[in-house]
């Protein structure tokens, strides 16, 4: 996978916080459906800020949870036209104070948006970890951690977004594409597939 960019359309820090915090629990082509309605109609956080919570619910009714994740939203445009000026902050401290924001979606920003090496710890990456044994481990901060301990910082990023394709399009939770996995005769888990 030569190309490891993030699958949610974004032309700006703001736009890829905001997609990002939809995606939780939600395809990320689901979500691109979405953010064109969602981003014309609230350009900048100060204006998102100011979004009553029927008409935004409406518009991201279909990636689900949509009334934590409307709340969440109108908090943190708050957040982020208030406490850093309209502008996304660019530091793990500052990102996971934002509402809807832990360390999965501070690292997606800190990798994505601002070429910070960071590691994206979902369920895919979780998962494709453990198969291979990069990881033994359930809770994403020790995954996070596991994984920084095998590579240079600067490939943290292009890793896990690598590691979160591979779960997403081939090595799957249920049913893995183990005939297309270019890494299968690396796989210890192949064993368990087969059987």
């Amino acid at each position: 996978m030569p190309e490891s960019r993030v699958e949610l359309v974004h032309r700006s820090p703001w736009e890829l916080l905001v997609a990002t915090i939809l995606s939780a629990q939600c395809t990320d082509q689901r979500v691109n459906q979405v953010t064109p309605a969602l981003f014309k109609r609230y350009k900048t956080a100060s204006e998102l800020a100011g979004a009553t919570l029927p008409e935004l619910e409406s518009i991201i009714r279909s990636t689900g949870f949509f009334k934590s994740k409307a709340r969440n939203l109108v908090h943190c445009g708050h957040a982020v036209s208030t406490r850093f000026g309209g502008r996304v902050p660019d530091r793990m401290e500052d990102l996971v104070t934002l509402p809807g924001v832990g360390r999965k979606t501070a690292n997606v920003l800190l990798g994505q948006a601002f070429g910070r090496p960071a590691i994206v710890v979902d369920t895919h990456v979780k998962r494709v970890a453990n198969r291979l044994k990069l990881t033994v481990s359930d809770d994403p901060a020790q995954i996070e951690a596991d994984l920084q301990g095998l590579l240079p910082s600067s490939r943290w990023t292009g890793f896990s977004q690598r590691l979160l394709l591979h779960g997403r399009y081939v090595c799957m939770a249920r049913k893995p594409l183990c005939s297309r996995c270019p890494i299968y005769d690396d796989c210890d888990a192949k064993e368990k597939s087969a059987r």
